[in-house]
C-alpha cells in the first residue's frame, strides 16, 4: 500500500539518527538497509510516497549522514537517469528540484562533476517550461555551489538564455535572484556581461518582469560595492547584510553589533 511505503519514508530519518548516535552497535545497517530503500523510492511509482522519499534524503543529507559514496554512486546516477531528455515528465520535473535544492548540501566537486552538466542541460529544456523554471528559480544557489569559474564559464551563457527565455515567468525569477548571481561573478563579469543584461530585464516588455529587476536593483547594485569598507556582504541563508564597521562597534559598544539583514535574494523567488 503506498500509504505504507509512505509512512515508512516518515520514519527513516529519525532512525538514520539514531543508528548513528549508536553507531557502535549499529556500525551498517543504516548503508546496508535504510540507504538502498530511501533509493529505490526516489522511482516509486506513486508520487506521494516519491515525494516522500525525496523529503527523507534532503533531511539525510542536511544532517550530513549519507556517505559520499552513496551520493556519488547510488543517488546522484539515479537523479540523473530521472532527468535525462527522455524520462517521464513528472520524474524529471521532480528530479531538477532534488537537484537545486540538494545541490547546497554536497561538496562543489561532486556538484560539479555530476550534476552540473545535467542542470545545463536542463536550463535549456524545450519540452517542458516546469523544468526551465525550477533552474531559474535556483540559478543563484547552483551558481553558489559551483564557484566563480565554473559559473563564468558555464552558468552565466545559460542565464542569459534564461533572461531571454519566451516565457516571462522565467525572465522573472532571473531577475528575482540576479543578485546571487552576481555575487558569485568576478567585476568584470559584473560590469560588461551582467549589467546589460539587467538593464533588459528593467526594460523587459512585461511588468510584472520590470518590477522584480527593480525590486532587485539595490540589491545588484550592492554586489559591486567592497564588503571591506562598505560592510555588505551574503549570509549562507542568501540574505544582503550589513556588517556594522569596528570603528564604529568599538566607539559604540553600548549600541547593539548584530548584523542588519536588509533584503533577501533568491530565497523570495515566487
Amino acid at each position: 500500500e503506498p500509504t505504507v511505503r509512505t509512512e515508512l519514508m516518515e520514519q527513516i530519518p529519525p532512525i538514520a539518527i539514531f543508528l548513528q548516535e549508536s553507531r557502535p552497535k549499529f556500525p551498517t545497517a543504516f548503508f546496508e538497509y535504510l540507504m538502498p530503500i530511501v533509493v529505490r523510492y526516489l522511482t516509486d511509482v506513486n508520487n506521494q510516497v516519491r515525494k516522500a522519499g525525496q523529503e527523507a534524503l534532503l533531511i539525510l543529507l542536511e544532517q550530513d549522514l549519507v556517505a559520499q559514496s552513496d551520493i556519488e554512486n547510488k543517488v546522484c546516477p539515479i537523479l540523473l537517469d530521472l532527468s535525462a531528455p527522455d524520462s517521464d515528465d513528472e520524474y524529471k520535473v521532480e528530479a531538477v528540484n532534488i537537484i537545486c535544492k540538494m545541490a547546497s548540501m554536497l561538496s562543489r566537486t561532486t556538484v560539479e562533476h555530476m550534476l552540473l552538466p545535467r542542470f545545463c542541460e536542463l536550463c535549456s529544456d524545450g519540452k517542458l517550461f516546469q523544468v526551465r523554471k525550477i533552474c531559474a528559480a535556483n540559478f543563484g544557489d547552483i551558481c553558489n555551489a559551483v564557484g566563480q569559474e565554473a559559473t563564468e564559464r558555464l552558468l552565466i551563457p545559460k542565464f542569459f538564455e534564461l533572461c531571454s527565455d519566451s516565457v516571462w515567468g522565467m525572465r522573472k525569477a532571473c531577475a528575482e535572484c540576479f543578485m546571487a548571481v552576481s555575487y558569485t561573478t568576478s567585476p568584470e563579469v559584473r560590469r560588461s556581461k551582467l549589467s546589460p543584461l539587467f538593464i533588459s530585464l528593467i526594460s523587459d516588455t512585461c511588468r510584472w518582469v520590470r518590477q522584480a529587476a527593480f525590486q532587485s536593483l539595490g540589491p545588484f547594485i550592492s554586489t559591486f560595492a567592497n564588503p571591506s569598507s562598505a560592510g555588505l556582504y551574503i549570509r549562507e541563508d542568501g540574505t544582503l547584510s550589513i556588517r556594522p564597521p569596528a570603528q564604529d562597534v568599538n566607539s559604540n559598544s553600548c549600541q547593539p553589533s548584530n548584523n542588519i539583514t536588509v533584503v533577501s535574494s533568491s530565497a523570495n523567488a515566487a
